[in-house]
């Protein structure tokens, strides 16, 4: 095989395993198409213009749906694979991909019928293009893409808009820098009224892309001779006319071996006193030959940037490979061992967030700082320790006896109805800061990139997660309202102790005795009294019960969060666990196909590194 040979195949193997892949013509919202960067030639031309007759004399089969008006109503794109003398020649479909198709008539009928599959039998147009591969020994390597027919008039049946529809879909193609245009014109028109190479003229000003290919030559009128375009008089182009002779309707109606079309085209050459001179550069073997060399050097000078393109998309899909995550093994070992790493993912997250690598641990210093104070200090104790409320407090202790020096009992029931408000506060914390674990727990998860695989994963590690704050919550809240209870069970008796020694400093002892106990300055010293006392047990807890809460809560939510998720998970059988692993069928698909691209991009850039290049 040639290094044209090599070079060309290389191409066709990657377009056409893009095919396989549904990577062409776009850029598949994440990787720039290799497609696109690879060149292919781009057959343009009016609609009976003789475009299908080029294509099938370039092939040597009668394989293209024919008949008047619009027949090509899909680009059609066909990869021409030379095989070795004496192989059988055969078709494939890219959306028939098991089936191979070596009776020809058959590849115009499927042609034809996937056509009407998606526009219905009427003459409307799709951009969808159809893919066709035809391997012989009679081709040269080469990708040519059958485009609809330019028109200038809609025909019943059709909507006014099908003449842009029919250029704007042309131009989509033809407009890529890497688009070779084979532009058809008949040789019975005027070169000047060509829709080919007006639309050429306007995409290719410099001509570089374009070959001017004229057809119909034998149908000229008699005296009249194409010469002054095929010789680059009437219209130059960078790269030279050649002059087709097709079937004529005689000879298709004969059906008539393409094989002997290409001889009759060679003799009609040689022997004709206008283009003699010019038969070594005519006909469509020729044409293949020009496009196919023409095509190798275009590869040549592509070759840098495509490399560039194929190592580029390599490493998108190896970043978008490890973001997906490694395909899951089948075993229940290998799915326990998944569902296991996972869980630690998740936990390092959560974990994070609660020793300050990630915003939120922050929120539950908050309550402590902030909102516990602030429900200390809003406490109703001004209206619990009123003076009527003393009052009331302490004759109902005191029953049917007043009390003799100070009243105790009524100073243990004012004590005790105040510290009963700390419950409210302390119970508060704790709901606070379970809100908090919970959200933490749900932020992680969705932080998770490994859990994004495994919705039901998701869902157990957050049932769990919160089954277990749910439990500590409420460990939580007995240890809070225990704290409480303490300071209500033992009051601090050297706290009272000092109260009348103060007052006897302050010179005011004799007050007590002389006055009468149920005088309004008594009720409001003993609730001043109470009141100090409050507020040392509540700067006391202010203190503790952050300790409590964090003990009870954080610190065990920091350890064993998911302990008993993990009890659980040890004894499910290999069902159970493959559940748990139900990954999402659209990150499943998106996984198989970057899988499938970075198979091929690797084996595209190993071929390329393998030809070696002819200087």
């Amino acid at each position: 095989m040639t290094t044209m040979e090599s070079l060309i195949g290389l191409v066709n193997r990657i377009q056409r395993a893009c095919t396989a892949l549904g990577d062409y013509g776009g850029d598949d919202n994440s990787f720039s198409s290799l497609w696109d960067a690879l060149p292919s030639v781009a057959v343009v031309g009016g609609q009976s213009s003789g475009k299908s007759s080029v294509l099938e004399s370039v092939v040597g089969r009668d394989f293209l749906p024919r008949g008047s008006g619009i027949v090509t109503r899909r680009p059609l794109v066909l990869q021409l694979h030379k095989t070795n003398d004496g192989q059988e020649e055969y078709a494939e479909f890219a959306h028939l991909p098991r089936r191979r198709f070596s009776d020809f008539s058959l590849v115009r009928k499927e042609i034809q019928d996937e056509t009407d599959r998606l526009t219905g039998k009427t003459k409307q147009i799709s951009p969808v293009p159809i893919h066709l591969s035809i391997y012989s020994p009679n081709v040269v390597n080469l990708t040519l893409i059958d485009l609809p027919g330019l028109t200038k008039v809609a025909v019943e049946g059709q909507p006014e808009s099908i003449v842009q529809d029919i250029e704007n879909m042309v131009r989509t193609y033809v407009e890529k820098p890497n688009c070779i245009i084979l532009a058809i014109s008949p040789a019975n028109q005027d070169i000047a009224t060509s829709d080919a190479i007006k639309l050429a003229r306007e995409v290719d000003p410099s001509g570089d892309r374009t070959f001017g290919v004229l057809t119909k030559l034998d149908l000229m009128d008699k005296g009249t001779n194409a010469l002054d375009v095929l010789e680059g008089r009437a219209y130059r182009l960078q790269h030279p006319w050649v002059g087709i002779v097709n079937r004529s309707q005689a000879d298709i109606n004969k059906n008539v071996d393409m094989i002997v079309a290409r001889r009759k085209e060679r003799e009609y050459f040689a022997t004709s006193p206008e283009y003699g001179h010019l038969s070594s550069k005519m006909g469509s073997e020729y044409l293949a030959k020009l496009l196919s060399k023409h095509l190798e050097s275009v590869i040549r000078a592509r070759i840098p940037s495509i490399t560039s393109l194929i190592n580029k998309s390599i490493d998108e899909l190896q970043s978008e490979l490890d973001h997906l995550g490694r395909p899951i093994g089948v075993d229940a070992g290998a799915q326990l061992y998944t569902i296991l790493e996972l869980c630690r993912a998740f936990f390092k997250i959560f974990k994070e967030h609660l020793d300050g690598g990630r915003p939120g641990g922050d929120r539950i210093y908050g309550v402590f700082d902030n909102q516990l104070p602030a429900a200390l200090r809003k406490l109703p104790f001004d209206r619990h320790l009123s003076i009527q409320n003393v009052r009331k407090v302490v004759s109902e202790a005191d029953g049917y006896q007043p009390h003799l020096i100070a009243p105790e009992q009524g100073y243990r029931r004012l004590i005790e109805g105040a510290l009963n408000y700390f419950r409210g506060p302390a119970e508060a914390s704790v709901d606070a800061v379970h809100f908090v674990l919970k959200e933490l727990v749900r932020k992680s998860i969705g932080e998770c990139q490994e859990l994004k695989r495994f919705p039901s994963l998701q869902t157990a590690i957050a049932a769990a997660s919160n089954q277990a704050l749910e439990k500590f919550r409420e460990e939580s809240k007995k240890t809070v309202i225990r704290l409480v209870d303490m300071e209500a069970a033992y009051l601090t008796a050297d706290f009272f102790r000092k109260l009348p020694q103060e007052v006897e400093k302050g010179g005011k002892a004799a007050a007590t005795t002389t006055v009468d106990n149920y005088s309004e300055g008594h009720f409001r010293r003993i609730g001043s009294n109470v009141s100090s006392y409050v507020n040392m047990v509540s700067d006391t807890l202010r203190n503790t019960i952050p300790k409590a809460v964090v003990h009870c809560q954080v610190k065990e939510a920091k350890q064993s969060l998911l302990n008993h998720f993990y009890t659980r998970i040890g004894g499910k059988e290999g069902k159970a666990l493959a559940e748990l692993l139900d990954e999402d069928p659209a990150l499943m698909e998106r996984r198989q196909q970057c899988a499938k691209r970075l198979e091929l991009y690797k084996k595209a850039r190993d071929e390329i590194d393998s030809v070696s290049w002819a200087r």
